[in-house]
Parts: structure tokens; C-alpha cells; sequence
């Protein structure tokens, strides 16, 4: 495949979005209706459900896209060996500190708002570091005895880098070929091409596997969905012909999502099963169409308006990782913490959210980013202060 090293100032600034919006979709977790999560507010909304439907068919397929779309640069820069160590250091120790350091406190609170222990934090940790089994529904992972809970995207992502480096060398082998016919894709292509391997995972391995299960192991079904996006990204921005396609669509794509979503909504709200012959390959492919659209109406409105070096960008990019490792953390504690105070539907989880945000940006600029040891352990690269880097670590993920 031809060479494209040059740094995408479009991608970097979706993926500080993409992440923005997944600490925006965890707080919704703690207060939409019917959904469990590891601690939910008293003040639950059914109305919000729409909102975070729309969203969660497409949120990590973003973030798995774009990483995939900054790996080909990373890859591209660094050849294969200096890659493999670099991403064992930026995902593997971020995994293993966030395990032992950054979430107990979330399975903590967990198993408190589930009358499972008393509180103290010692004490729960003394047995939680035995890593034992706990009793059933305790937090989540309590049946192996520990839990990476929002970090289960870092292992995720482990998988898939490293296969990407025995792909990439395939690929390489039919370069001219493959260049030919990224640049020359037709409309038609780019919108309907990705959906038969999607439908297909959807009608043979999400039977016999389910959906995800955040555990790594046994995950076909979310790792085959996963790591179709992950290469659609290494693909598409290894041309740039794809990228003026999506600028030409963009108004279509904007009102194409949308109506895939409404698709969506009707079969999976509005119809009854096995009401006309072919339904239920109908909606499988209306799932996964609208997964697409949405994703191809980010990417193209992105690249329009995003493709420029912001002056915000360095320093958010370096920001994100650590951003992304504490939040959840801050945001169950600090909902734990005021869901008892009756603070209402509105003061509540606006609190939350300014407590969250407010502790990432305290914790990552006065503490990780000032200590080198900090700064390994969070996955960022050492450097003296001044210019942030424009390289960061999830932004090659």
C-alpha cells in the first residue's frame, strides 16, 4: 500500500471527541432507565434511552475505526518491531495499573449500592487483592474476583494491533493492487461493501456467541465486528481518494443516518417478530447499515471541518489517555457519593459531570503529566514539560 505518514489532524481530533462523548455516554449509564450499570442514580430517565440508543450502535465502532486509521500512521513510522514494543508499553502497563489502582474504587461502590459489603475501603481491598471469586453479582467480574470494567477496550485493542502486524505485511504484498482499488472506489463501494461482512458475523456468530462479553476470551462475534472496523480505518487512510468520496457525500450521509436510525427504531421497537417473510435478515441488515452511515457521516463531516491543526489539538491528544483511564472512576464516586443527598434530576448529575471532568483535568495536568513514573503508568510518553506531544498514546491506538 502506498505510504502515507503524514499525520491527520481530522482523525487526532475525533478521537479526543469520540472519547469526549464516551464520558458523556458513561454518565447517561448511571441514569437511563431499564440499563444496568455498576452504580445508577435514583433519578432515571425512560425518555433518555432514544439519545443513548443513538449513540451506542456506533460509539465504539468509532473509536475502533479511528484507531485502526492512526495505527497505519504509527506502523508506517515506526516498522513493525518498534510498534509491537510500543504498544505492549502504552496498553499493557495503562491495563495493569488501571486494574489494580484506578478501578477497585468503581467495584467498591458497586458492591456497596449492592448490599453485598460494609463500608470500608481497606478491608475491601484486602480481599479484593486475593483474587478470589466473590459472591454472585457483587460488581461486575466479581466471579473471577477482579474487573477491568471501561478499560476492557485497551486489552481489545491489544488483539488487534498485534494482528494488524502480520496483516499489514500481507497487504503489503498486494500493494499496487490494493492501492488501485482504495483510489478507485465507487460510491456503491463505500456505502454497501462493509455491510456483508457485518451481516454475515450477524447471522452466524452472533447465534452461536452473543454479544460482547468483555472478557477477550470467547468474544468471536464482537471481535470479528471489532476488528472489521479496526481495518476499515488502517484502509481507508491509506488513500486519500475515499476521504474527498466522503466529503462529496456528506450531505446525503446526513440525512441517510438518520433515517437508518428511524429503520432501526421501527424494527426493533415498532414491529413484532416474523410479521413478513425475510424480517429478521431485514433488520440485520438495517443494524449494521445504520451502524455503518452513522460512522461514514462522522468520518466525512470530521474530515471537512476538523482536518486542521487546531491549536487545542496537541494538548488534548495527550490528555485523552489519562482522561479515559480515570473517568469512570470519578464519576461512580462522585454519584455514590451525592445520590444520597436528593439533589434532583438536574443539580445531580450536572454535579457529577463537572466533578468528573473537573478531577481528569486536576489529576492529568498537576499530577500525571508533572511525574515521569505517573506518565509510564498512564501510558503517555516521557518528555520535559513544555510543548505537549502531538503524538499521544491512544491517538496511535
Amino acid at each position: 500500500m502506498q505510504k502515507i505518514t503524514q499525520r491527520r489532524h481530522d482523525i487526532d481530533a475525533l478521537r479526543v471527541l469520540a472519547f469526549g462523548l464516551l464520558i458523556l455516554y458513561h454518565l447517561g449509564m448511571a441514569y437511563v432507565a431499564e440499563w444496568g450499570w455498576h452504580v445508577k442514580s435514583t433519578h432515571q430517565s425512560e425518555s433518555l434511552q432514544i439519545l443513548m440508543l443513538a449513540v451506542n450502535q456506533w460509539r465504539m465502532p468509532l473509536l475502533f475505526l479511528i484507531s485502526g486509521a492512526a495505527t497505519y500512521f504509527l506502523l508506517g513510522r515506526l516498522g513493525s518491531a518498534r510498534f509491537f514494543l510500543q504498544r505492549l508499553r502504552q496498553l499493557l502497563i495503562p491495563l495493569l495499573f488501571g486494574i489494580l489502582v484506578v478501578v477497585p474504587p468503581q467495584a467498591y461502590y458497586e458492591a456497596l449500592s449492592n448490599g453485598v459489603i460494609e463500608p470500608g475501603y481497606l478491608s475491601f481491598l484486602w480481599q479484593y487483592f486475593t483474587f478470589q471469586p466473590w459472591p454472585a453479582d457483587s460488581f461486575a467480574g466479581s466471579h473471577i474476583g477482579f474487573t477491568w470494567n471501561h478499560l476492557w477496550y485497551l486489552p481489545y485493542l491489544l488483539c488487534y494491533t498485534l494482528v494488524i502486524i502480520p496483516v499489514s505485511y500481507f497487504l503489503r504484498a498486494y500493494q499496487a493492487k490494493m492501492d488501485n482499488w482504495i483510489a478507485g472506489l465507487k460510491v456503491w463501494q463505500l456505502l454497501f461493501i462493509p455491510l456483508l461482512p457485518l451481516t454475515l458475523y450477524g447471522l452466524y456468530l452472533f447465534p452461536l456467541f452473543g454479544g460482547i462479553n468483555y472478557a477477550v476470551v470467547g468474544d468471536w462475534y464482537t471481535h470479528a465486528q471489532f476488528f472489521t472496523f479496526f481495518l476499515l480505518g488502517y484502509l481507508l487512510v491509506s488513500n486519500k481518494a475515499p476521504w474527498k468520496l466522503l466529503v462529496r457525500l456528506r450531505f446525503f450521509l446526513l440525512v441517510a443516518a438518520p433515517l437508518c436510525f428511524c429503520l432501526f427504531l421501527l424494527f426493533d421497537r415498532g414491529l413484532e417478530g416474523d410479521m413478513f417473510p425475510g424480517q429478521s435478515l431485514i433488520q440485520l441488515i438495517v443494524i449494521y447499515a445504520n451502524r455503518w452511515f452513522w460512522l461514514l457521516a462522522v468520518l466525512a463531516w470530521g474530515h471537512y471541518y476538523l482536518n486542521r491543526p487546531f491549536t487545542w489539538l496537541p494538548y488534548a491528544t495527550e490528555a485523552v489517555y489519562p482522561w479515559y483511564i480515570l473517568h469512570q472512576t470519578i464519576t461512580v464516586t462522585a454519584l455514590f457519593e451525592l445520590k444520597g443527598l436528593s439533589l434532583g434530576p438536574v443539580i445531580e448529575p450536572l454535579l457529577v459531570f463537572f466533578i468528573t471532568v473537573i478531577g481528569c483535568l486536576t489529576i492529568h495536568e498537576f499530577i500525571i503529566r508533572r511525574v515521569s513514573l505517573l506518565r509510564l503508568l498512564f501510558g503517555l510518553k516521557a518528555k520535559t514539560l513544555g510543548k505537549p506531544p502531538i503524538l499521544s498514546p491512544i491517538n496511535q491506538n
